[in-house]
């Protein structure tokens, strides 16, 4: 079968999918042969998720063909793709934890006797399967909540085997799994490949792609940029294809005088997330920090701020060891946090701009309990023009505004706290180029004044271009801290998907 002309197994020509003013694939193909790991990598928003959900029939194309196994299909559903052969094994393993590993595997396909489900043939039926494929014995009547995380992913591919499944999609499969894991999973998914079954493994983890995959289609702003094997393309090339270099004149110059320690975090660690994580942010200072979905920098940054409990470690702001139990106490500690999902803990969309500004700092603006009008209506007009909030007025709720200019009320909302130390988690996800010129502005401006800045985010063009220092983190571990020459996106890159390119890399 090697020697053969490789079957196509999916075949996507043309793919174009707009939501809204969003653009999200444009003109994007992807082909993938049978009996082969096809690769499928990109940065957030490079268009990955959005052609897996066209192929799984949740997204419907506004343009484009698709063919599965040389048959052409006009109108796709997720009961009509698996009825085609094409199974996706997704992130979160969608298993009913108090299910048999029979029950898992033959959910809404159980062998029947009569009118009656025959677990024991269903029971048999499941360990074959996984002694067939995977080597693998398990005891009948083992519940899915007893697996490990490794045990359930096969449960999930042998469903898929148990219903003759011809391609399988892999999203971000390893992100749970230990090493000895993820070289099991491999193992099996070669098997799979040499048996002639497709398979489309989506990773951010550039050396499992290295060592897995005999292809790679590379997507950037909507579409595919290149279709390369591998093995023969070194990764700082694919890497390069993922990144668009036009940065122009987006990041301000970064003049701030940087003091002592606002920020110190030591040996911080919680179970199942992050381990010794250790790291300072000075006065006047700009640190961005980075990892894949699944790394724990987005844990991180959250027990900064109260919303998840540390297991152990400390955390300073400015010189004194301060006892973080939950937002209150970090507000009360010096601490602010603008969190990645604006409108709901961002922001309070039923509140008028000035509520909204005002909310986490009423202390400045009553007086034994009574709100002092004149000065929090001054505070916030200064506010509104200070930020280029676009909004009629102060009493305009904050649904009617855009979502950069919401981004901008949470800003000002901690603005007005005159906090020491700002979290900043995804600060200009979803904003446009104009919203983010701004808030980078806004935030060289806090620097300038003594601020000690954190910022957590998945861009790396922003982190490279505006940051002082970047420091990564991969599967639990803070990996590496770049600055001056050697902080770019490539490196950034290379680093937070477990990769290396240049020497001496600290990855």
């Amino acid at each position: 079968m090697r020697n053969e002309e490789p079957r196509v197994a999916i075949s996507m020509k043309g793919i174009s999918k707009r939501f809204g003013a969003v653009q999200a694939l444009a003109d994007a193909d992807l082909e993938v042969a049978c009996g082969t790991i096809h690769g499928l990598v990109g940065q957030n928003g490079a268009g990955k998720s959005t052609i897996i959900k066209v192929l799984a029939g949740i997204n419907t194309p506004d343009s484009g063909t698709i063919e599965i196994m040389g048959q052409r299909v006009d109108r796709l559903t997720p009961a009509s793709v698996e009825a085609l052969g094409v199974h996706f094994i997704h992130q979160d393993r969608l298993l009913v934890p108090t299910a048999t590993v029979g029950e898992a595997v033959f959910l809404r396909h159980e062998p029947r006797f009569g009118p009656f489900v025959s677990r024991r043939t269903m029971e048999r039926a499941a360990a074959a399967l996984l002694k067939t494929y995977f080597d693998l014995e398990l005891p009948h009547g083992l519940l899915i909540q007893d697996l490990t995380t490794a045990q359930q992913k096969i449960v999930q591919i042998t469903r898929a085997l148990a219903q003759r499944a011809k391609v399988l999609v892999l999203d971000e499969p390893t992100a749970a799994l230990v090493k000895k894991e993820v070289d099991s999973l491999f193992t099996v998914l070669r098997r799979l490949r040499d048996d002639g079954i497709a398979v489309i493994f989506i990773s951010h983890y550039m050396q499992e792609i290295e060592s897995l995959c005999d292809t790679v289609t590379v997507m950037r702003n909507g579409t595919d940029v290149g279709v390369v094997s591998p093995k023969a393309t070194p990764m700082d090339d694919i890497i390069a294809m993922m990144i668009a270099r036009d940065v122009g004149d987006m990041f301000p110059a970064r003049d701030a005088k940087i003091g002592a320690p606002m920020l110190e975090v030591s040996s911080l660690s919680r179970e199942g997330s992050f381990a010794d994580i250790s790291l300072a942010v000075r006065k006047g200072e700009i640190v961005g920090l980075t990892g894949l979905l699944g790394s724990g920098a987005k844990e991180l940054v959250q027990c900064l701020f109260g919303l998840r409990q540390a297991d152990s470690g400390t955390i300073s702001v400015d010189s004194r060891k301060v006892s973080i139990g939950s937002p209150m106490q970090a507000v009360k500690s010096g601490i602010a946090m603008l969190p990645e999902d604006r409108r709901a803990h961002g922001v309070a969309l039923g509140l008028s701009v000035r509520e909204n500004v005002s909310l986490a700092s009423l202390g400045r603006y009553s007086r034994i309990g009574f709100m002092h009008d004149g000065s929090e209506r001054s505070a916030i007009g200064d506010f509104i023009r200070e930020l280029s909030i676009k909004t009629p007025g102060g009493e305009t709720l904050v649904r009617n505004l855009s979502g950069g200019n919401q981004q901008k009320v949470a800003i000002a909302k901690w603005l007005s706290c005159q906090s020491k130390v700002y979290v900043l988690d995804e600060p200009t996800v979803a904003v446009d180029v104009a919203a983010k010129v701004e808030i980078y502005t806004l935030l060289n401006r806090l620097a300038s004044e003594g601020a000690a800045i954190l910022m957590l985010s998945s861009d790396l063009l922003e982190l490279s271009g505006f940051c002082d220092r970047v420091l990564v983190v991969y599967r639990g571990a803070l990996v590496g801290e770049y600055s001056g020459e050697r902080l770019d996106s490539d490196q950034l890159l290379a680093a937070s998907s477990g990769a290396q390119l240049a020497e001496g890399a600290p990855v």
